[in-house]
């Protein structure tokens, strides 16, 4: 698998958790009340980008954080029904 086809794979497991619940971390998340689920995922990106800031200021652990981040923030897209592609494109339409 090439380094860049890991974010769309990750996508497509957050997707699955989704749609067939699983016992996991994110597919709990998902399947909380609506309002619930939204504010928690939230929170939990408020804290990982407050992480990265901590972490790039450290020079500690910011891959790692970054990680964090970026999952969290498909987690959101995934939950809020937004495909991938829509992300890609618009990554595609800044280039221009």
């Amino acid at each position: 698998m090439a380094n860049e086809d890991i974010i769309r794979e990750i996508y497509q497991i957050l997707e699955n958790r989704r749609d067939n619940p699983i016992d996991s971390y994110t597919s709990k998340i998902m399947q909380d009340d609506k309002k619930a689920a939204e504010d928690k995922i939230l929170e939990k990106i408020g804290e990982e980008a407050a992480e990265v800031i901590i972490a790039s200021k450290n020079n500690d652990n910011l891959v790692y954080e970054s990680a964090d981040l970026i999952f969290h923030s498909l987690l959101l897209l995934v939950y809020k029904g937004i495909e991938l592609d829509e992300l890609l494109d618009e990554f595609k339409r800044r280039r221009k």
